[in-house]
């Protein structure tokens, strides 16, 4: 688990095709690897990956097709920056939000425009994934957690202070940039508690109006 908060910029070092899937080796810059072992995880761009090996200045690990499939790891390049995060520990402060390290779907910078000291960004997200997304919620991008300014149907916009921007890739967006999210884990629980017994049934879809109504959640 995770909270959202960078804790260094890293740079793609390596990618190595290994047998379909692929071994990145991460420079971990100013991150302290001290208390890291092998086993560890440490999420690159939101992506959690287990530590394979320590050779130094940074780490490798494998990513999976599935990871490959899922998130913009495999579209990056040697020298591209990445937002590290080492895994919380019992006694991390919660600065962020609660964040698995598990991808739900790649986003899609649509605008950013300067706003006062900050950055004002549109991103567009999966149709899929625009159910899980509210006014004042959160959202992991690339890793970073973040509070949702305002939605309009795939789309939803975030204020960037400088310190995020100092601190994180967010930087380097431009629009067509594509991004890992990873929407509210609150959220994704509630909709499979909502369904109740339906959701063990192939194919089970999201929540409906309908649904809503049968559990008393609507009024006429």
């Amino acid at each position: 688990m995770f909270t959202g908060i960078i804790q260094a910029v890293g740079e793609i070092a390596a990618m190595e095709p290994r047998g379909g899937d692929l071994r990145l080796r991460i420079h971990t810059g100013k991150l302290p690897l001290h208390d890291v072992a092998i086993g560890d995880s440490i999420a690159a761009n939101g992506v959690c990956l287990t530590v394979t090996e320590l050779p130094g200045d940074g780490y490798r690990a494998d990513v999976s097709v599935e990871s490959l499939n899922a998130t913009t790891l495999g579209k990056l390049t040697v020298g591209a920056p990445v937002n590290l995060e080492k895994a919380l520990t019992p006694a991390s402060r919660l600065g962020g939000h609660i964040v698995s390290g598990h991808v739900d779907g790649v986003g899609e910078v649509v605008s950013l425009a300067e706003d006062a000291r900050s950055w004002r960004f549109v991103f567009r997200a999966p149709d899929a994934l625009a159910r899980y997304i509210a006014h004042k919620g959160s959202i992991c991008v690339d890793g970073t957690s973040l509070t949702v300014n305002a939605v309009n149907g795939a789309e939803f916009d975030l204020n960037i202070i400088p310190q995020t921007m100092a601190e994180t890739i967010f930087g380097a967006y431009r629009p067509g940039t594509t991004v890992n999210l990873e929407v509210d884990l609150i959220a994704r629980y509630l909709e499979r508690l909502v369904l109740g017994d339906r959701a063990a049934d192939p194919g089970a879809g999201g929540v409906t109006l309908a649904t809503l109504a049968e559990h008393g959640y609507l009024r006429g």
